[in-house]
């Protein structure tokens, strides 16, 4: 698996989703790996790094508590939507 492969999950997934709709980095693992535990949870750093990248760039937001947060200072549960 790639870096490029988890931010175009991220990418495909929101694309699916209406305008303001978010999705967890799960989501984005489970669409890489499976929906088996043992292969997507190892890839929720992955996946949270894939949306960091995405963030620099402009492409998503990171959200924590519903407020854009910074995603390597963001700890627990984070959001990830469209600009």
């Amino acid at each position: 698996m790639t870096d490029d492969a988890m931010e175009t999950a991220i990418l495909e997934l929101l694309a699916k989703r209406r305008p303001g709709a978010t999705i967890c980095p799960s989501d984005a693992a489970r669409h890489v790996a499976g929906d088996d535990p043992d292969a997507w949870r190892p890839r929720m750093d992955e996946a949270r790094a894939a949306a960091a990248r995405l963030v620099e760039r402009g492409e998503v937001v990171v959200t924590q508590k519903g407020e854009p947060t910074d995603p390597a200072l963001a700890r627990g549960p984070i959001r990830i939507r469209r600009t």
